[in-house]
């Protein structure tokens, strides 16, 4: 079954800089799926801050590859072609699947991985499998690299392993990465204070966390405990945030897994590392993969993992899905939808 026309819609940049103003509408021919490829009709699309961070120019020269430039990795649609080798699709298949680097998901089809590409059960939206592959797949790898290993979701804090940790810290707990790591620490069975904005501290308590601050408020931006715990470890999703910060409120032995690392987070890591230091910041970078992205989407299916979408757009507003993650306030997940409301 081959795509049914030659053209598509698509959003494009093609060059660095422009924020939401630089993403073009155009019609451009429908990708073909190379070998180990499939090509997607995409039903959607979600937008991460590793999008606009490529067209920043944040990666040059190594991202993108070459202009111009179809953004977003993160879809779901259905398989209207295989490329060659691929044995394990057939045309018709609901899927979830990440293109990163390549891109290409801010279009009616897509070429991706079929190495990164999953079923979608029915119980599955298009929007919530589209949310899935970049942000919980980031979530679930930063609870891995504090030395969490089980998620049987018994709620007791000792079924955690002896070496794991009990408490954490989520911080920005209600964007799209943070939002998914708090769930996860709960299935885990962690004792989990989460930061955020006061107007979504009902929000994270909701997903689960015990505790919640005001990141605005002084005990929240020392990041202390309502309890006076310690954390073993910090699920680090926002920005911007010193060491000298973390500190004080981590216990003897701590693991700080960063998702947003900068130059000074990598040397401190580095230094932490060389001095055998007890306390540790761990610059985290998301190596995506099938099994664990199967795992998410089964998560989903049996309702022990949810995702909230802060926003829906059409493809023909797209740039303002662009802006809204720009903007660094979405609760959860953007979300574009090729077939969505005009």
């Amino acid at each position: 079954m081959a795509a049914p026309k030659k053209t598509m819609r698509a959003l494009q940049y093609d060059k660095y800089g422009g924020g939401a103003e630089g993403l073009k509408h155009v019609e451009v021919p429908i990708p073909s799926p190379k070998k180990g490829e499939v090509l997607l009709k995409v039903e959607a699309a979600s937008i991460n801050p590793i999008d606009w961070k490529i067209q920043k120019g944040m990666l040059r020269p190594f991202l993108p590859r070459k202009f111009p430039f179809i953004p977003v990795g993160d879809m779901s649609g259905e398989v209207v072609e295989l490329g060659g080798g691929v044995t394990n699709f057939k045309p018709g298949d609901k899927v979830v699947s990440i293109s990163f680097p390549t891109g290409g998901g801010l279009a009616e089809y897509a070429v991706a991985p079929a190495s990164l590409t999953v079923a979608r059960p029915a119980e599955v939206s298009a929007a919530e499998g589209a949310s899935l592959p970049t942000a919980a797949s980031t979530a679930l790898q930063q609870l891995k690299a504090m030395g969490v290993s089980s998620f049987d979701g018994s709620g007791s804090v000792a079924a955690s392993t002896d070496n794991g940790p009990k408490n954490v810290l989520v911080t920005a707990a209600s964007g799209g990465v943070g939002h998914y790591a708090v769930q996860l620490a709960k299935l885990a069975g962690l004792h989990v204070t989460a930061t955020c904005g006061a107007r979504n501290l009902g929000f994270v308590t909701g997903l689960g966390a015990d505790e919640a601050l005001d990141y605005k408020t002084p005990e929240g931006a020392r990041l202390q405990s309502p309890s006076g715990k310690r954390y073993d470890a910090v699920a680090h999703c926002a920005t911007g945030t010193p060491w000298s910060v973390f500190a004080p409120v981590l216990a003897d032995t701590a693991t700080v897994v960063d998702v947003t690392p900068g130059v000074a987070a990598a040397a401190r890591s580095l230094l932490q590392k060389v001095t055998f230091a007890r306390q540790r910041l761990v610059p985290l970078v998301l190596v995506p993969k099938k099994e664990e992205m199967e795992w998410l989407v089964e998560l989903t299916r049996q309702g022990k993992l949810r995702t909230v979408v802060d926003s829906r757009y059409p493809l023909s507003r797209a740039q303002e899905a662009w802006a809204k993650s720009m903007e660094g306030h979405a609760t959860g997940k953007i979300v574009v939808e090729m077939g969505g409301e005009e």
